[in-house]
């Protein structure tokens, strides 16, 4: 499992599973000729996508981004479409730091989207509990509603096997929201309509983690944007906002489905000054 430590935070990749999405759904109205320069596809037109969510071990606190694809939840159509090779084993990434599900105090979900929230619950004895029985999750209050009443749309991605288990751990916000000192949340719509992202900040230290809107390092064009985006020009307004200033920051970026990159810093003109890749 890969690590990244800045300043007195420290960051996790744990074995959340992998999807293989059609790149032209990924890339949006950008050209395969372009998109595929900067990110492998295979000859299914697939590129691969982790879900490995993230932990952070910062101010006591141990804190979980995203939960992964969940085990047990796909059929095998589903996995086949997905291109799930793999299912999460968070609970072993978990055992080899010492730690277990319920040493998690916290989760942070920027959407509610299948892949990000499958795993928050599990099937026990033929219904579903909590993966995380002692944490407090937060999502946003729009991302929170839509997940509980989705459109025709959204209801493909928003199952109730995944929320109702939880409801009662569930702490909504609107606009932006500190969870701890330095750790935000902000509401940012574009991709979902309650989607989120997430800063962390301490010292001269930054990171930003822009889930769904910049998925891959292969997006960081502000307009490379996702069909799957239920709001593509309010994803370009944000990512154009949130990059241009993470930039000029010398942030860290960090991914949760990225399959290069687990974390890069660019500069201006997105020339990578340090990595840390994924061991493959």
């Amino acid at each position: 499992m890969e690590q990244l430590k800045v300043g007195t935070l420290s960051i996790t990749w744990l074995r959340g599973g992998v999807t293989h999405m059609d790149g032209g759904a990924m890339f949006g109205v950008v050209p395969k000729p372009l998109w595929s320069k900067k990110y492998p596809v295979n000859e299914k037109n697939q590129i691969e996508l982790r879900t490995d969510p993230l932990l952070l071990q910062w101010q006591g606190k141990n804190i979980l981004v995203e939960s992964g694809i969940g085990l047990g939840k796909l059929d095998d159509k589903q996995k086949r479409n997905y291109g799930v090779h793999e299912e999460s084993d968070v609970r072993s990434s978990l055992e080899e730091l010492s730690l277990s599900v319920e040493d998690i105090d916290i989760i942070l979900m920027t959407h509610l989207h299948f892949d990000h929230a499958s795993g928050l619950t599990e099937a026990v004895e033929n219904r579903y509990k909590s993966t995380f029985p002692n944490a407090v999750i937060y999502t946003s209050v729009v991302e929170w509603n839509e997940m509980r009443d989705p459109n025709i749309r959204s209801k493909n991605t928003y199952w109730k096997e995944n929320w109702e288990a939880v409801e009662d751990q569930v702490r909504t916000f609107s606009g932006s929201y500190e969870v701890l000192p330095g750790l935000m949340m902000h509401h940012t719509g574009g991709h979902s309509d309650g989607h989120s992202i997430i800063t962390m900040e301490e010292g001269d230290e930054y990171l930003i983690h822009m889930a769904d809107l910049m998925p891959t390092h292969a997006h960081a064009n502000p307009l490379w944007v996702l069909a799957y985006d239920d709001y593509p020009m309010t994803s370009i307004y944000a990512k154009e906002k949130w990059i241009k200033d993470a930039v000029e920051k010398n942030a860290w970026f960090i991914f949760y489905h990225d399959a290069i990159y687990r974390g890069l810093k660019w500069d201006e003109s997105y020339k990578v000054l340090d990595e840390v890749k994924r061991e493959r």
